[in-house]
């Protein structure tokens, strides 16, 4: 029986083939390609045109036409006329599938335009709004323990702020980043069903919210052991926070490394752990380095936690074990809600300093862990190279000692 089936598909002509959805060579389109991401002379006049016909309509409909008003009102519509009326003008000249693409790209590049528009705007109020206490040397060294909301600018400051901030997150760090790397390799290298429970936990705690960290801690650390609030009740109230973002974002990085790498460290004898330090840890660096950003923006710009565990004072602490212990959102938190200006600019001159107290810690952490896997520090390059020497040094002299042995009454 399969031997006649076989001479039939041999034989036969009209018998059925394996059907498919590829096309034949033939099929294939044979017509220009198409170039989705430069712009034409003619598709610059569509995107120029559509926009500002969108703003003469929207323009007319809020000033004449339809009882409407307020700037985000007109924002929101003329950006609506404008993709109508751009996706008019490109279907005059293009087909379906290239109004796709255009409509496609304007919609992304729409969506970057607005987020780097809000970052922009976030920074640029904030720094205006603060700009009367940042220009004051004092508000970043002195504390507001011996000044009032009534008095200048000139007197106070937010350095026991600052020094909180840097204290609470210093601890947080300690204890998140070493646990949530550790888990986040557990899950990764060891498995099995209890890693499944820890999976199913991190990804919990990732939607819990901060005032029940804070609750939590509070609970547990101030009034069942210490009975005040302190900067190490802060910092474990942080790290609570900062724990499932960065095991989630350290398990999806460690994931990512390739398999064909640990299989080649177990095939030159190398132990499980011995490949995990040398192999799996530095070829993911740059992702775990991002995986620690992540929690610690989330971390140092948390609020609930904070005004729950640290407490509120106007004077410097360095004790993180005893007494109440400000930062920065909280000083920020304790600014703002008072009437007088000169308040409320400092709690604006604070939060940009927490901005580019944030900034700072990813420079530094992208200058830490920024680099390729395999990639070379300057002090490690200088360090191979003179490795390289020495080695070429001892092989000289290893090759200039052979000939003296060999002429040697005594070589074999």
């Amino acid at each position: 029986m399969t031997t006649e089936l076989t001479e039939l598909l041999i034989t036969d002509p009209d018998a059925d083939q394996p059907q498919t959805n590829c096309p034949e060579a033939g099929d294939r389109a044979t017509g220009p390609r198409r170039d989705v991401r430069g712009f034409t002379a003619a598709q610059r006049f569509d995107l120029i045109g559509g926009g500002a016909a969108a703003m003469a309509l929207a323009t007319l409909l809020f000033g004449w036409f339809a009882p409407l008003s307020g700037a985000l009102g007109w924002v929101v519509v003329a950006f609506a006329a404008f993709l109508g009326l751009y996706v008019l003008l490109v279907s005059m000249e293009a087909d379906l599938q290239e109004v796709k693409d255009r409509l496609a790209t304007v919609l992304f590049a729409s969506a970057g335009v607005l987020l780097f528009g809000s970052l922009v705007f976030i920074v640029v109020y904030t720094l205006t709004r603060g700009a009367e206490a940042l220009v004051n040397l004092n508000f970043f060294t002195q504390t507001m323990e011996f000044s009032g909301p009534l008095d200048p600018l000139t007197n106070g400051g937010i350095g026991h702020a600052i020094v909180g901030t840097l204290i609470q997150i210093s601890i947080a760090l300690a204890i998140a980043v070493p646990l949530g790397i550790g888990t986040a390799v557990f899950l990764n290298e060891v498995g099995g069903r209890f890693a499944r429970f820890v999976r199913t936990v991190s990804d919990a705690m990732t939607a819990l919210p901060s005032i029940v960290a804070g609750l939590f801690v509070y609970a547990a650390l101030i009034q069942g052991l210490t009975h005040e609030r302190s900067g190490l009740a802060a910092g474990i109230a942080i790290t609570v926070m900062m724990l499932p973002i960065i095991i989630r974002s350290a398990d999806v990085v460690l994931r990512l490394v390739p398999a064909n790498l640990r299989e080649a460290s177990y095939g030159l004898g190398s132990s499980r752990w011995r490949t995990v330090w040398h192999v799996v840890l530095p070829t993911a660096r740059s992702g775990l380095v991002t995986s620690v950003i992540l929690g610690t923006a989330r971390g140092i710009g948390e609020t609930s936690p904070v005004l729950l565990t640290s407490g509120i004072t106007a004077a410097m602490n360095t004790n993180p074990f005893g007494g109440p212990m400000i930062s920065l959102p909280l000083q920020v938190f304790d600014f703002v809600r008072s009437p007088e200006p000169n308040m409320v600019a400092r709690g604006f001159g604070a939060a940009a300093v927490l901005l580019v107290l944030v900034l700072t810690l990813f420079l530094i952490a992208r200058a830490l862990g920024g680099r390729a896997p395999g990639d070379l520090s300057p002090r490690q390059r200088r360090a191979t190279l003179a490795a390289s020497r020495r080695d070429e040094q001892r092989f000289a002299k290893r090759a200039a000692t052979v000939p003296t042995l060999e002429g040697s009454p005594h070589a074999a």
